[in-house]
């Protein structure tokens, strides 16, 4: 659950950021009466999010020995791909986000394409969309294989609740609140799933060996199951947001201490400034 709700919040902000910004500057200019046409566009991204999650849940469901791992695996990673080009995309553009928006919006609006507003909408919001559908469904796979229907539905509550935070977040950006730090959400909540990240990539790795896809590296390194079980109390929580493994094959443990080394030093690695134009000689 705690995984889902920092999957839904993290794309539900980013979402909501777009959205509210839309409409904020709708109003400002005098132009609520397009307001519609974000809502129709923002309704239809949300509708294609779900029936692209549902999909995923009823084709898995039906698929055998070895689909499903070889199904689940390549999920696993794709939504692993996802969360870290995301991760660094926000990373870059947060910063002109504003004003690029708005600079869309204005040449929409100057052009005459009112229904210009509703595709950007859709566009942001399905962007994301995507995103949360394959990453909340790459934990599904992981969680389900462990913890079964129960652990999948708390992943999916955790979401839910994490986009009616995001909402809230969202409407408190539009009302023109300064009291939350953007930035440091995005840091912070980034570096968390860093660590889900590596979790999920490390499964997907697993369950490439299950089948036999993988052959090597599968030597177990440790076993420390009786001190710390994965399949139950603190063991299975850490399982399920961060892919811990009480006895990891030596190729899924590093594939894990690669990633979230790898990863975290280019995320945290100061950002350098653009270099200027250089101006041309009359």
């Amino acid at each position: 659950m705690i995984n889902g709700l920092l999957i839904g919040l993290r794309e539900g902000v980013e979402a909501s950021l777009v959205v509210g910004i839309v409409v904020a500057y709708l109003v400002r200019s005098g132009n609520r009466a397009h307001l519609p046409k974000v809502w129709a566009g923002t309704g239809a991204a949300i509708a294609v999010s779900v029936l692209l999650a549902l999909a995923l849940y009823v084709v898995v469901g039906d698929l055998g020995t070895p689909y499903e791992q070889i199904f689940e695996g390549t999920t696993m990673l794709v939504a692993t791909g996802i969360v870290t080009w995301m991760l660094f995309w926000m990373r870059g553009q947060a910063r002109g986000m504003k004003g690029h928006i708005e600079a869309e919006l204005a040449r929409a609006l100057g052009a005459g394409g009112a229904w210009g507003l509703a595709v950007l909408a859709f566009t942001s919001v399905i962007r994301e969309g995507i995103e949360a559908s394959l990453f909340v469904f790459g934990q599904v796979a992981a969680v389900r294989s462990s913890q079964g229907l129960a652990g999948a539905d708390g992943v999916l509550a955790g979401t839910l609740g994490g986009l009616a935070l995001a909402v809230g977040i969202g409407w408190a950006i539009y009302r023109g609140s300064r009291r939350i730090d953007l930035r440091a959400f995005f840091t912070w909540t980034g570096i968390a799933l860093v660590f889900v990240a590596a979790g999920l990539v490390s499964r997907a790795v697993h369950e490439f060996v299950e089948i036999g896809a993988i052959g090597v590296g599968t030597q177990v390194v440790y076993n420390i199951g009786g001190v710390l079980s994965e399949d139950q109390g603190v063991g299975s929580l850490l399982r399920a947001l961060f892919g811990y493994s009480s006895q990891p094959e030596f190729v899924t443990l590093a594939v894990y201490v690669v990633y979230v080394v790898a990863v975290l030093a280019l995320y945290l690695a100061p950002q350098r400034p653009p270099r200027p134009t250089p101006s041309r000689a009359s």
